[in-house]
Parts: C-alpha cells; sequence; structure tokens
C-alpha cells in the first residue's frame, strides 16, 4: 500500500509544489511508482511544475464524479515511467468531500509506493480536505518571519492530525547567513516543535527549470523520507 504524504504549508510561495514535485522526481528515480496528486482546486500547478499539463484528459473530480476510472485519470511522466500526476480541477463550483477524494486515492493505493499530496496553502477547507487524505505530513517553509508565523499555525493544526510522522522542510535557506537575520533551520525545527528532515539552500535553476534532477538537497529530501520509513520499521520491530 501506498505511503499518503500531505505536502503543506502555511503561507503561499514557499515552494511546497516544487518541493513536492522534485520529492516525487527523486523517489521514481529510484524506482518508487510515485503519483503527485493536486488537490490544490482552481490553483493547481503541480502538472505545470512536472511539465506534463498538456496531457491530462481527466482530473481527479472526473475520478470522484465516475467519468473515469481512478487509474485513467493519472498521467505518466515522459521521462520518468514510475512517476504520474493526478490534476486537480481548475474550477471548483461544488464541495467535494475529503471521503470521495479518499476513496479515490485508496483504489490506486495498492498499485504504488508513493502518494505525495500537494495541499493548497493555509488553512481553509481545502487544506483539510488534503489533510485527511494523508497519513504522513511535510510542513514546508522558509526561514522570513512572515512564513514561520503561518508555519507555526499550521503545525498546530497538524498535531492534531493523527499522522504517524510529521516533519519540517526548510526551502530557500541561504548559504551564508548575516547574524541575526534569520533564524537557522534547526532553530525553526525547535520553534515549530516538529523534526527537521531536509534544508534547501536558495537555488536560482529551480525558479528557472522547475525539476533539478541533479540536485543534491533534493536527493537528501527522498533519502530522509525513506528513512522515515525505515525508521518506522525498526519501531515496529523492537516494540
Amino acid at each position: 500500500m501506498a505511503r499518503k504524504i500531505v505536502v503543506t504549508s502555511g503561507k503561499g510561495g514557499v515552494g511546497k509544489t516544487t518541493v513536492c514535485c522534485n520529492l516525487g522526481v527523486q523517489l521514481a528515480r529510484r524506482g518508487y511508482r510515485v503519483i503527485v496528486c493536486d488537490l490544490d482546486f482552481g490553483l493547481n500547478n503541480a502538472d505545470v511544475v512536472l511539465g506534463v499539463e498538456n496531457r491530462a484528459v481527466y482530473d481527479i473530480l472526473d475520478a470522484v464524479e465516475g467519468r473515469c476510472r481512478p487509474r485513467q485519470a493519472l498521467v505518466s511522466h515522459p521521462y520518468y515511467p514510475t512517476l504520474f500526476s493526478l490534476s486537480s480541477n481548475r474550477v471548483l463550483e461544488r464541495y467535494v468531500s475529503p471521503q470521495a477524494i479518499r476513496l479515490v486515492l485508496e483504489a490506486l493505493s495498492a498499485q504504488f509506493d508513493f502518494i505525495l499530496i500537494d495541499s493548497p496553502a493555509g488553512i481553509e477547507d481545502g487544506f483539510h480536505r488534503a489533510a485527511a487524505c494523508a497519513e504522513e505530513a511535510l510542513l514546508v517553509t522558509t526561514p522570513h518571519i512572515s512564513a514561520l508565523r503561518d508555519a507555526d499555525r499550521v503545525a498546530g493544526i497538524l498535531s492534531g492530525y493523527r499522522f504517524s510522522f510529521s516533519g519540517l522542510v526548510v526551502n530557500l535557506v541561504r548559504r551564508e547567513r548575516r547574524r541575526g537575520e534569520l533564524l537557522s533551520p534547526e532553530e525553526i525545527a525547535a520553534t515549530l516543535r516538529l523534526p527537521l528532515v531536509a534544508s534547501l539552500p536558495e537555488d536560482d535553476k529551480v525558479f528557472s527549470e522547475n525539476i533539478i534532477v541533479k540536485s543534491r538537497a533534493f536527493r537528501t529530501l527522498a533519502e530522509a523520507v525513506l528513512g522515515v520509513c525505515a525508521g518506522q520499521r525498526a519501531q515496529g520491530r523492537g516494540r
């Protein structure tokens, strides 16, 4: 069964979707079967970041409402055969329940190793719909004060969900930090009371290319996510 991980943030513009998609690419490069599921209805961009925006025939709402089977809504990546995109609907005019989304993902779960759920930023209904469909969470923030304030609110809400693991990804970390200017990733993790999974440096190539296959930072993120799974198995054996 797939590990369902929601990738979320408190503030828009912190690179959440880019992190989610690059994590999916790195896991697929290791041979894992991965779905990047975009649940940001109306503002969906995961298919654009992955470069498959013109390939989709159906979206997740089509699967929810029975116009296609869940597998038909998947779009395979042209370069990574085990990576698939599941797009959301660009215009949401009606309520879609977490239960309906969960049924679609459960129908796909047995065929995949990971389902990465790209959540809308913030703490509105879309965030809760995405979180309710997941079993683990990655909170993405930057070291900037406005992002940290919003991340703190999201971290508090995430603690109310019964996730098997919740971790922190600090994005856009400056290589050289002036004294007293910004908190370090470790300080942010301590403030938010979440384990630090990865810190990702500022990289102009990410903004121009979206997917950076040879990024050491994203490889490290993928290895950390895989390490979480290994750690959970070890804890299970120790009980």
